[in-house]
């Protein structure tokens, strides 16, 4: 479904999936975020993972040209953008219920990391109930090569090869200098997604799913990643599909793949739930 700010999709379940799966409890809303120039269609593939499981889905994917651009440059677009995400819970009346992240690649990181703020910061948002988020081929830190290739795949074949070229190195400039060389001066002004969340993480339960033979992002950055989160006592668990490319987790390993997500998203829904008696119960004792 479009909205005239953000171009998004809801799908909501229908109530005897729903019914069945949760019983009587809300359903969760899953929130899937592509990665940089992913098409709808391939995020739909995604998004009935949960659909089937009986939740309300999410779907957007941030626009190039703030993925690639405003980022690099430390121009903070994506603000607003998850600003936007975020009042569509209140839209369509769902705010009271779990919400569960699936993120892809930095796309999906970068605007992860601007909706963890908001939800850190803003009290408009201080009662939505996170209850844990997969993150699928993230977060890369300082990978020029990787950004090239990212962005190489997103151009397509069919642009120009001067243009590209062009592009290209335009890109490469300017991240290694902003991004590598002055970084240590710029973080100052405004730190990289990788560095924000590992300084400040979320507190839910997270789930990394990633490759080895990932050419976009390292898979050390991922690790590095989950060992700094289990450090600060943040329930985090991850696995490495070893041969799978960027982003192609579920295309090689589909059974695999739909069963964890599934299967986390059940073990979120049934941590929360014992969160919530312990609230209730402690209320109840003073």
């Amino acid at each position: 479904m479009a909205d005239d700010e953000i171009d998004y999709n809801i799908v909501f379940p229908d109530a005897v999936t729903s019914e069945r799966h949760w019983q009587g409890t809300k359903e969760p809303v899953v929130i899937i975020l592509g990665w940089a120039g992913c098409k709808d269609k391939h995020l739909s593939k995604y998004s009935s993972i949960y659909n089937e499981q009986g939740c309300v889905t999410i779907r957007y994917t941030a626009p190039l040209k703030t993925v690639f651009i405003s980022e690099s440059f430390g121009y903070k677009e994506l603000s607003s953008t998850a600003l936007k995400l975020l009042e569509i819970l209140y839209d369509y009346e769902v705010e009271n219920s779990p919400i569960f992240f699936h993120i892809f690649s930095n796309g999906g990181f970068m605007l992860y990391r601007y909706v963890v703020e908001l939800l850190h910061s803003d009290k408009q948002f201080s009662s939505l109930h996170v209850i844990g988020a997969v993150v699928d081929s993230a977060p890369g830190s300082g990978n020029v090569r990787g950004a090239l290739r990212a962005l190489t795949a997103t151009l397509g074949p069919k642009i120009n090869p001067v243009l590209r070229c062009v592009l290209l190195a335009l890109f490469a400039v300017t991240v290694f200098l902003l991004r590598v060389v002055l970084y240590p001066v710029t973080k100052y002004i405004h730190k990289n997604h990788y560095d924000a969340l590992r300084e400040r993480p979320p507190t839910w339960p997270q789930l990394y799913l990633y490759s080895r033979a990932d050419q976009v992002i390292r898979h050390t950055d991922v690790e590095l990643m989950v060992e700094t989160l289990m450090q600060k006592g943040v329930p985090v668990d991850s696995f490495d599909f070893g041969s799978s490319p960027h982003v192609s987790h579920f295309r090689d390993f589909p059974v695999q793949y739909a069963q964890r997500c599934r299967d986390f998203l059940v073990a979120c829904m049934k941590d929360s739930e014992g969160t919530e008696t312990k609230k209730r119960h402690h209320v109840q004792k003073q």
